[in-house]
């Protein structure tokens, strides 16, 4: 049984239900940081298209290039490659369980996508996350100015020096 992120599970929660009833998909992959932008921007609207066709996107977050936090290796036809970064991005989207044994089909073949997740999430987190995302992005970020700082340090000094 599929579980929600609270732990409960509902009464139509398995994930082998061939039914028509719509469920909320997160699909989360990293792309090869190798490709170039424009080879990124095609695979990322590759998948997007797979995804708007069989079901119906909810909120999507577009490929950035991001370090990742331990080493991806994985072997190909010319050996062995690892990654320290990529193109990160995520796209929710809502579909029947048929259809969506075919998204997962599609990205699990697209070769520029070097890993990928796939969650049973819902509409309200999904839009929440965004909207906690757009919010902090308009948060001007907390930064000291160092010289500031070194000026307070230095005439706290001079005062504890003098005699």
């Amino acid at each position: 049984m599929a579980r929600h992120r609270n732990g409960g599970a509902g009464e139509n929660d398995t994930l082998g239900n061939e039914g028509s009833e719509l469920r909320v998909y997160e699909l989360g992959f990293h792309l090869d940081p190798e490709l170039p932008v424009e080879e990124v921007k095609k695979a990322y609207q590759a998948i997007r298209a797979t995804i708007a066709e069989k079901g119906t996107v909810v909120v999507e977050s577009e490929p950035e290039k991001i370090q990742l936090a331990y080493t991806i290796s994985r072997q190909e036809v010319a050996g062995r490659r690892d990654f320290d970064a990529a193109y990160f991005s995520w796209i929710v989207y809502e579909a029947s369980a048929e259809d969506h044994a075919e998204i997962v089909k599609a990205a699990g073949a697209e070769k520029r996508i070097i890993r990928f997740i796939d969650l049973v999430t819902t509409k309200d987190a999904a839009r929440h996350f965004m909207e906690a995302r757009e919010l902090s992005k308009k948060m001007p970020e907390h930064t000291e100015d160092p010289e500031a700082v070194l000026g307070a340090e230095l005439d706290a000094a001079l005062e504890s020096a003098t005699i």
